[in-house]
């Protein structure tokens, strides 16, 4: 082939392919600027004051807005007992978010130039911030304890999905009065089968905190199996419980964890089923939702459940019974992170 042609091919491809990644930038602004644009028939959201107050404003939901228009993103708010009504968004945004006892903590992204950066930012009662930390990877867990005393964070180092096995996690604990920082849980001590356990393949995620704020429980991977863990903040020690917990939400009364566990025989991608586990007993029981969870739920009272599921326009939010009993129903359309307030 003659040495022009070869150029001229060359040329062509390199221009074919400017092209449609231009047509890609195009496509994904014009995706980006849709998303600003508030659609017909969704929730009616304006700007004003949200608070984590726990008694401003009575009893409330906090939580992401994922509503398309110029407040998607931002933490809002909205009464419990009217959960699809009037939306009050507060300007500041999170990927991730938790609140109790009139503190909050945020997962924001930094956007830059090339590549995006994460930061956890514990918010006060009126989303000022009162601190900040830098993240390792893409946030994915938050909690706060019952008593506003601490706060952990959940980010993928590597992988950005819990379905496989190709991923790295590292959860961070802070105690918001002492200002003592855990960066990573693999630093606490891990109590297996009754020996200590070291392994490099360790991941934690899914914390919640016990209401004396002391302990708390978390999802343990390593050697392809997951655990649940019971962990002592004084002694910096975890304990394997179980087998086969992720995400465990430990109940207002403290007697009840609903976590997902992975079904034999359910899709890879979609492998998880919400479960009850009493602690007394350590019986756990099905609950009755039959799609894949891939969440943390929240407990509303000591009854009920709430958790994500993918929706038209991001996420939306269903209620359970966490007795075994009923069925879900839809709480909140396009609404993500929830905590309940007052």
């Amino acid at each position: 082939m003659p040495l022009k042609r070869r150029i001229l091919i060359l040329v062509s491809a390199v221009v074919l392919l400017a092209a449609i990644g231009a047509l890609a930038v195009v496509r994904a602004s014009s995706r980006a600027d849709e998303k600003d644009q508030a659609r017909a028939g969704g929730p009616a959201v304006t700007r004003g004051a949200v608070s984590l107050a726990p008694g401003d404003g009575g009893r409330r939901i906090v939580f992401r807005n994922m509503a398309w228009g110029p407040h998607r993103d931002e933490l809002a708010t909205a009464p419990a007992d009217a959960p699809e009504g009037p939306r009050t968004a507060s300007g500041v945004s999170c990927l991730r978010f938790h609140s109790a006892a009139g503190t909050g903590v945020c997962l924001q992204a930094d956007k830059g130039g090339v590549q995006d950066s994460y930061k956890a930012v514990v918010l006060d009662a009126r989303l000022e911030e009162v601190s900040s930390h830098p993240l390792a990877g893409i946030p994915t867990r938050a909690r706060v304890s019952p008593g506003g005393r601490l706060a952990a964070w959940t980010v993928f180092v590597g992988g950005d999905s819990y379905a496989g096995t190709n991923f790295s996690t590292r959860t961070s604990l802070l105690d918001l009065r002492t200002g003592k920082y855990d960066a990573s849980l693999e630093d606490f001590t891990i109590h297996k089968d009754g020996k200590a356990y070291r392994n490099a393949d360790v991941n934690f995620w899914g914390v919640t905190f016990t209401a004396d704020e002391q302990g708390f429980y978390a999802t343990l991977a390593t050697g392809g199996q997951t655990y649940l863990v019971r962990g002592d903040l004084a002694a910096r020690t975890v304990t394997t419980l179980r087998e086969n917990l992720e995400c465990p939400s430990l109940s207002p009364d403290g007697t009840r964890l609903v976590f997902k566990k992975r079904v034999p025989g359910l899709s890879p991608d979609a492998p998880w089923r919400l479960y009850v586990l009493d602690l007394a007993s350590m019986a756990e029981a099905p609950l009755a939702e039959e799609r894949s969870v891939d969440d943390q739920v929240v407990w509303t009272d000591d009854k009920t459940v709430v958790y994500s599921l993918p929706g038209d326009f991001g996420a939306d939010l269903y209620s359970l019974p966490a007795d075994g009993s009923g069925a879900p129903a839809r709480l909140m359309t396009s609404a993500l992170a929830p905590a309940f307030l007052g």
